[in-house]
């Protein structure tokens, strides 16, 4: 999921907003992944605070399910702007927190 992120958020045209707009979630499966990577961020502030980096790519790997359902039941280039800038953010922001462990691209070679 990360190689698909990163591969989604380099060919993203434009400006992504720095923050995910709950008002903007429409589908139930982005709404979902929404509420997933808040908690999983929430969940993994301490170890990350402490290199514990095994526990967070651990709570990390547990948001399988709802990247899955994401990406089966989202379009993310959406014809509507707001929407697709937000669909970003919630991208970004999960790989972000990805890329704050470790170049996951580079071990998945």
């Amino acid at each position: 999921a990360n190689k698909r992120i990163r591969n989604i958020l380099r060919k993203a045209d434009g400006a992504i907003p720095a923050m995910i707009d709950p008002a903007l979630l429409r589908e139930p499966a982005e709404s979902e992944l929404a509420e997933a990577v808040t908690a999983a961020i929430d969940d993994t502030g301490t170890a990350l605070a402490h290199k514990d980096y095994v526990a967070v790519l651990g709570r990390l790997a547990r948001l399988r399910p709802q990247v899955d359902a994401f990406f089966d039941a989202v379009m993310v280039n959406a014809d509507d702007l707001a929407l697709r800038g937000n669909r970003l953010a919630l991208l970004r922001t999960l790989g972000d927190r990805l890329g704050s462990v470790a170049a996951i691209e580079h071990l998945s070679s």
